[in-house]
């Protein structure tokens, strides 16, 4: 009987199996770092692209930022304008309130009453003087609800008094201003509906 030794042959078979287990798992170890490689430059890409954006979002908020301030202050001086210009109306108008008030005085003050001292605050004016009698102090104060400039007179006090011996009424009343209207007041007024007529 013949005897073959087949011992080479596995032998050379499980180097050949060695070999192709081997090239396998340096192609596998190959493109898992291929992979690899690819989705770390896509992530990598990604995340360059977006802090990009993200940069861009930041310079544009602060553009914004700056335009808000300078809106703010914008705002502040169109305000402080507003308040001069109410302030100088005011003004304007007061101006011409004292040649009214004095002009009223004139007219509005009946014979036989005297006028002692006026006192003017703010749009309160405070009279005292002497009359002939009560009514002379009651016609004065129908003059000044009359006046198209003075309003409310109100009567703080009358007493009788000795003057270069004279007997007469001394008497203290307050009457109020109207306030004039300003072009502002004017304007506010005119952009108004009017009422409707019944």
């Amino acid at each position: 009987m013949i005897r073959i030794n087949l011992l080479p042959w596995r032998e050379a078979r499980r180097k050949a199996h060695n070999l192709q287990f081997y090239i396998l798992m340096g192609m596998i170890a190959g493109l898992a770092a291929s992979i690899v490689l690819l989705v770390h430059g896509y992530y990598a890409t990604r995340i360059s692209i977006q802090a990009e954006r993200n940069r861009f979002l930041k310079d544009e908020n602060a553009k914004l930022d700056k335009e808000i301030e300078e809106i703010k202050k914008l705002k502040e001086e169109i305000q402080a304008l507003l308040s001069r210009k109410q302030v100088i109306e005011t003004l304007q108008a007061d101006r011409a309130q004292t040649v009214y008030l004095l002009e009223q005085l004139v007219r509005q003050t009946p014979d036989g009453v005297y006028l002692k001292s006026v006192k003017q605050t703010g749009s309160k004016v405070n009279l005292t003087g002497y009359a002939q009698s009560n009514a002379r102090v009651s016609t004065l104060m129908r003059n000044f609800e009359a006046s198209p400039y003075l309003e409310n007179p109100d009567l703080v006090e009358i007493k009788v008094a000795n003057v270069n011996n004279k007997r007469l009424s001394e008497f203290t009343l307050n009457v109020q201003l109207k306030r004039l209207q300003t072009e502002t007041d004017a304007k506010g007024a005119a952009g108004k509906p009017a009422p409707a007529k019944k």
